[in-house]
């Protein structure tokens, strides 16, 4: 089984690397970027090209390592046998299946996503130590050991939110998705937007990467932002003149909310624009 991208994922060759190197390893990628660099989208792209199944763990701030494995919901069972109801003889009746068990026992091996591990609380990485090398887990209602059928390619994002432990990140295979460069970006965009105007895409471009550059930004615009904005431009008809001027910085581009996404950083490029205009 090897990754070598798919006709709607730009993927560099260091990440192709990764990612073979994590399936031949047998160990879980771990995967760091900026936001919207496409690490999410890259298990499903991998999913995709090897024909694999993809079962997603979207992790939140109160999630817990123990919901990976299973739930066991206590508060049903004891409602069901005030009720009298016969389910309740058997305890497997409430023992909700978490995502790691269902990629244990997925018929074909399947990609295991775990998304933005670093929400959680720091001992979140550590309870899933166990689980993630030996590739089972006990059930202690039922008594019974889960063990992965075929080991699942797993892949981890992380956003930087919180340090990871040293014992996590020993048995993982780390990759740094870099912001793309100019060339690069050009060919995300051309997968998204095929028949997109040479002319725009080179002013957009200019544009796009000179606010990125802007000194102070509290958050810099991403891919995904990109393209979003490429796209109200086209649905709007802007025309690539719009977005010219012989000094681009005396200039707030159109359908600027779609790059910048909080007050103070709109704020700070009008100022940086006016004060460019005052000394022109």
């Amino acid at each position: 089984m090897r990754f070598e991208g798919t006709s709607g994922y730009v993927a560099s060759d260091d990440l192709k690397v990764a990612v073979n190197a994590a399936i031949n390893l047998e160990r879980p990628l771990l995967v760091k970027g900026e936001p919207g660099t496409g690490k999410t989208v890259l298990a499903l792209e991998i999913a995709k090209a090897l024909g694999a199944p993809l079962i997603e763990w979207h992790v939140k701030s109160t999630t817990k390592a123990l919901q990976g494995l299973y739930e066991y919901d206590a508060v049903s069972r004891l409602r069901d046998s005030q009720l009298g109801d016969a389910r309740v003889q058997d305890i497997r009746n409430y023992i909700k299946r978490g995502k790691l068990w269902d990629a244990f026992v997925s018929d074909e091996r399947p990609v295991l996503l775990i998304d933005e591990i670093d929400k959680a609380d720091i001992e979140f990485p550590n309870d899933l130590l166990q689980e993630l090398d030996r590739m089972e887990f006990f059930v202690y209602e039922t008594g019974e050991t889960i063990k992965a059928r075929r080991r699942p390619i797993v892949v981890i994002t992380s956003n930087n939110e919180k340090e990871l432990p040293d014992a996590f990140l020993r048995r993982c295979f780390f990759h740094y998705i870099r912001f793309p460069d100019k060339e690069t970006m050009e060919r995300i965009v051309g997968v998204h937007f095929p028949s997109l105007k040479k002319s725009l895409l080179r002013e957009a471009m200019e544009v796009f990467f000179e606010v990125r550059e802007v000194p102070g930004l509290k958050k810099k615009p991403s891919t995904s932002e990109l393209l979003d904005w490429l796209k109200l431009l086209l649905a709007e008809d802007i025309p690539a003149e719009a977005l010219h001027s012989k000094d681009r910085k005396t200039i707030i581009p159109p359908l600027h909310g779609a790059l910048l996404k909080n007050e103070q950083d709109v704020h700070l490029f009008e100022r940086l624009v006016f004060m460019t205009r005052a000394k022109a």
